[in-house]
């Protein structure tokens, strides 16, 4: 994917499945005296405001603990947005500069249904990241290679601190047994698509695309920058499995001067030749456009491509998996669960 020239792990353009945007959210902490926990899951960048006191101290942007006079560490549990293979955790201690904790652990579990924080600290957890140095206001990247999905992580300060954002980004893994394989979003990341490519990412990323949910403002979808040549941009997915498109969903809300003029959609199976679903179609500004499909075949990758630039909120592909998605799908979470 071509992005911004950066030093960050590549495992970071994955989704963040802790995020507040999938649904994450930070379910229980030991403290949170100075600054609340749920910040730890918010999906913008942390911010601060220099001299904005409270009652309590300074006001950060992110998860502060109280200083500890006695043995002991601060834990957060955090229930995961999308259920899926971790492959690394991202420690922000943005702005905390003489309070961030100087080691950390993350640890994870997988527990189905949706078990109180009590039943979770009695789980089996299995430790990703093992007390690891953290540095001051930076993004601390532990890279993590266990190959099984979780459903919940916890983060660990010794002894005690801030941290502004947890990010644990991975690949999700759905349980097929609360997917209906007859009707659902083959685009979804919740359903276990993901993007495998796009030609730019500049402003901001293609996985929003599979988001749940509307987006907020234009942030939340997927932008490129400004085209200056002949060409086009597009960004490619992988299908939560083998399945049949029914609809194409482009929602181009929020982007009022930078929607694309056109796009097409098109699928393919395995490394086989591209087929049109959706040909070049005019698009309208800030709008959630649906196209029903003729019938096409079946399909494990689509495309999107936008022409010439600009930006798309989300990209729905409503349908059906074929008995080859369904017996995928299932392979995958039994793979990592079992």
């Amino acid at each position: 994917m071509e992005e911004p020239v950066s030093d960050r792990p590549e495992w970071t353009v994955q989704p963040d499945l802790a995020s507040r945007s999938f649904g994450g959210t930070v379910m229980w902490a030991t403290d949170e005296l100075f600054a609340e926990k749920e910040n730890l899951v918010n999906p913008w960048r942390p911010a601060h405001r220099a001299e904005t006191f409270g009652p309590k101290g300074q006001v950060y942007d992110g998860w502060e603990t109280r200083r500890h006079r006695e043995p002991g560490d601060d834990h957060a549990i955090v229930r995961l947005g999308l259920g899926g293979v971790v492959s690394g955790v991202v420690v922000d201690t943005a702005f905390f500069k003489g309070n961030y904790p100087p080691f950390v652990s993350v640890a994870a579990t997988s527990v189905p249904g949706y078990p109180s924080a009590d039943e979770l600290r009695g789980a089996d957890w299995e430790v990703l990241v093992d007390r690891e140095p953290a540095a001051g206001h930076t993004e601390n990247f532990f890279e993590v290679t266990s190959p099984r999905r979780y459903t919940h992580v916890r983060l660990t300060q010794h002894p005690d601190g801030g941290v502004a954002r947890l990010r644990v980004h991975g690949s999700p893994v759905p349980d097929p047994a609360l997917l209906d394989p007859r009707s659902l979003d083959l685009a979804a990341l919740e359903n276990g698509a993901y993007v495998t490519g796009c030609s730019n990412m500049f402003y901001s990323s293609p996985n929003n695309l599979l988001s749940p949910g509307l987006a907020a403002h234009q942030a939340e979808g997927w932008e490129t920058a400004r085209r200056r040549d002949d060409g086009n941009d597009w960004v490619t997915l992988a299908l939560a499995g083998a399945g049949v498109v029914r609809f194409a969903e482009l929602d181009t809300s929020n982007l009022k001067g930078n929607a694309p003029g056109w796009a097409a959609v098109s699928g393919r199976l395995g490394e086989g030749e591209w087929v049109p679903l959706l040909p070049r179609t005019r698009l309208q500004p800030d709008t959630r456009h649906r196209f029903a499909l003729a019938d096409g075949p079946e399909i494990t990758e689509a495309r999107l491509d936008i022409y010439p630039d600009g930006g798309m909120a989300r990209l729905r592909l409503p349908g059906e998996l074929t008995e080859r998605g369904r017996a995928a799908v299932t392979a995958r979470f039994t793979e990592t669960t079992g």
